[in-house]
């Protein structure tokens, strides 16, 4: 057996001195600014969260696009390549 009795191989983490390093950096509710709850990251509650999730649903954020440009890329104005008229 490689386990020897009596031998720590890891500090446990409720050993004197023993820290956790957190995942992610604490960052502010992007709603409120308070505090972000870990149940609830980013948010600090869930009436934060749903707050964002109704304004995603009813259409308050949307991602900008141009007029000006058909879907390949190119300004709608222009013409394919070679069809002149």
């Amino acid at each position: 057996m490689a386990f020897r009795l009596g031998r720590t191989i890891c500090t446990p983490m409720n050993a004197p001195g023993a820290t956790v390093t957190p995942l992610r950096p604490k960052r502010p509710c992007p709603e409120c600014g308070r505090p972000s709850a870990r149940e609830h990251y980013p948010f600090c509650s869930a009436r934060c969260k749903n707050v964002d999730l109704n304004r995603w649903l009813t259409g308050a954020y949307a991602i900008p696009v141009r007029d000006d440009e058909d879907e390949d890329g190119k300004p709608a104005n222009e013409t394919p390549s070679g069809s002149q008229d």
